[in-house]
């Protein structure tokens, strides 16, 4: 009998050693093209997800509530198509001018945990039904803020900027090597923006994709300098996605003390 107990004892430390965090969970756009030439009814879609393994589908969708695709003349572009699954959310963008697009989902909400009567609650939304979701009697309440913005970029023809201006809005990626002119061995170059402003010492993660077909993971951090730069050199091509995170203290909402602001893109890197 203690033996059996014993089994069954290892047997769960063990099962609870294989389960994912929902940490793991890496959320991203992957559009079927980044770079097209010609002229006539040029087209993209986009698959939004998020999942355990990159760029496949085994997880969930991404709702497209908050989606934001920016034309090269800054004018917004309405999604075509667009359709949610049990594990992924796609959508179409027509390309009818030349130029790069910037394809964003903005993601912005509070999280708040509170106790009623001594039990311990959490809830999560948006900001603006904070006070209508939290009961009048909680105690111990604690409000984070959370923005998040997960991006992708294509260009139709020649590659240009306009559509890549900063918001000033919470975490954002400021091109200095155009995004979708990224060759394998050549070095990039960004700058991680927090509220418009250089994001000094943030880390960065940089993963290939295809981490289905390899044993490591084969991720690379790198940290941001004071002027908010950050270097990498691809080292084959491929699908890449990068992500960054801040903690802060700079909340918009007086309720909240912390300010959770993350940023996510998928970058194509072409052959040499």
């Amino acid at each position: 009998m203690k033996t059996s107990l014993l089994r069954t004892a290892a047997a769960l430390v063990l099962v609870g050693s294989l389960a994912v965090p929902a940490s793991a969970h890496k959320a991203w756009l992957l559009p079927s093209s980044t770079v097209l030439s010609g002229k006539d009814d040029l087209a993209v879609t986009i698959d939004a997800a998020a999942s355990n393994d990159l760029f496949y589908f085994d997880h969930r969708p991404l709702r497209l509530d908050n989606l934001v695709i920016t034309a090269p003349d800054g004018s917004e572009v309405k999604p075509e198509n667009a359709s949610t699954g049990k594990y992924r959310s796609s959508f179409d963008v027509a390309l009818k001018a030349p130029g790069t697009y910037r394809v964003a989902l903005v993601m912005d909400g509070v999280f708040a945990r509170y106790k009623v009567n001594g039990e311990q609650k959490r809830w999560r939304g948006r900001a603006d039904g904070l006070a209508k979701e939290i009961p009048a009697d909680a105690t111990d309440l604690v409000v984070t803020e959370s923005a998040r913005r997960l991006e992708t970029f294509v260009t139709a023809g020649n590659p240009d900027e306009a559509a890549l201006k900063p918001t000033g809005k919470g975490l954002e990626l400021e091109p200095i090597t155009h995004p979708n002119d990224l060759v394998a061995n050549d070095e990039a170059e960004f700058r991680l923006l927090l509220d418009g402003k250089p994001a000094a010492g943030v880390k960065v993660e940089i993963v290939r994709g295809g981490i289905r077909y390899r044993n490591q993971l084969g991720d690379t951090t790198v940290t941001t300098g004071d002027d908010g730069v950050f270097k990498y050199t691809w080292p084959e091509a491929g699908m890449y996605w990068l992500e960054a995170n801040v903690n802060d203290d700079k909340a918009t909402l007086k309720e909240a003390k912390e300010r959770r602001a993350g940023y996510a893109a998928t970058l194509e890197v072409l052959p040499e």
